[in-house]
């Protein structure tokens, strides 16, 4: 058990959107990646981004469009009860 202060798994922004707080465990390569990618955004954005900011564009651009919560019940068939893997983030800069 750790004494970091808790933070709400999930909560709505007001663009309606929500905001997950999660941990995940990276390979150091992985990590270097998402620096090179942040590296990259911070140059074409002219600021500073974060790694979340970084990871959060690539989540976006990995997947076609957005798409809306399904009710419940209606999963498409590709998607299983855990996740298998998630996008690779390219090595080039």
């Amino acid at each position: 058990m750790t004494n970091a202060p808790q933070v709400p798994a999930m909560h709505a922004l007001p663009d309606g959107e929500a905001e997950l707080s999660l941990v995940v465990r990276l390979p150091w390569e992985d990590v270097a990646r998402l620096g090179q990618e942040a590296g990259r955004l911070a140059s074409q954005m002219q600021r500073p981004v974060t790694l979340d900011e970084a990871v959060s564009y690539r989540l976006r651009s990995a997947r076609p469009s957005a798409s809306h919560a399904k009710p419940s019940g209606e999963q498409p068939a590709a998607v299983s009860s855990g996740v298998t893997s998630l996008p690779r983030i390219s090595g080039t800069a």
